[in-house]
């Protein structure tokens, strides 16, 4: 299998996704559009995307099922909300309604199951992970990616408060901008951490984990996911790439 040529992660495509962040609210499109084709970019060093069935678990939108398509591959996307669904008008092609925690797809029914940003959002991160490994075939590709919460960005819009405490700054969020959090703490938010999503992917007998590395950061920042403490701030998002046995 001939894959495309290394993911460039340097300093200057950080720089790229940081400043890009700045407009995730303002301009979701630009934002969302460059993280995916990024992500994508990133996947293919891992797994031939030509053909693939690819499962896009908590797609939304459809930003990331936009750009898989464009590599080549054929989508199923599964989310639980409607309105994140059709957030866009039409509600993304191969889209269908199920929870990441029971996803109504046939175990080992694809070549490629992705999810970009969801862990964080459902409350049992090790079964939804655990769903991710059902579904892929033998020797298909699993790419998981979510925030970890004592990053910067751990508490999505109500951080960096959410070092006092999530709930705390939830509270703090309402009474500042007279409205709840999109993402709340306990609620449509968890804490989940750099250390047990390793040692989960690290106990699984039927698949080899092949890469860990921190998403935005450079191809020399890499080593800062070996470091316990340090990791759980500095990695900001996790991804775990691992091969179905």
């Amino acid at each position: 299998m001939k894959l495309p040529a290394a993911h460039r992660a340097d300093l200057a495509r950080s720089v790229r996704l940081f400043r890009a962040f700045r407009v995730e609210q303002t301009d979701p499109d630009f934002f969302y559009g460059m993280l995916a084709q990024d992500t994508v970019d990133q996947l293919q060093t891992y797994a031939d995307l030509t053909g693939a069935v690819v499962l896009d678990v908590g797609g939304g939108a459809g930003y990331f099922a936009e750009a898989l398509t464009r590599a080549g591959a054929r989508i199923v996307c599964v989310d639980c909300d409607a309105g994140e669904m059709s957030a866009r008008g039409e509600v993304v092609p191969g889209g269908v309604m199920g929870s990441a925690l029971n996803m109504p797809v046939r175990t080992g029914g694809v070549d490629v199951c992705f999810s970009s940003n969801v862990l964080e959002h459902v409350p049992q991160p090790y079964v939804m992970a655990d769903e991710m490994l059902r579904v892929t075939r033998s020797g298909g590709t699993i790419f998981l990616s979510f925030t970890n919460w004592l990053s910067p960005w751990g508490g999505h819009e109500t951080s960096p408060w959410h070092y006092l405490g999530g709930h705390r700054a939830a509270q703090r969020y309402e009474r500042k901008q007279g409205r709840r959090p999109k993402n709340v703490f306990g609620e449509s938010m968890y804490a989940v951490s750099v250390g047990e999503m390793l040692r989960w992917a690290r106990q699984q007998s039927e698949a080899e984990v092949i890469d860990i590395l921190p998403r935005y950061l450079p191809t020399w920042a890499k080593g800062v996911v070996r470091v316990p403490g340090v990791r759980e701030v500095l990695t900001w998002n996790l991804v775990l790439v691992l091969r179905k046995r």
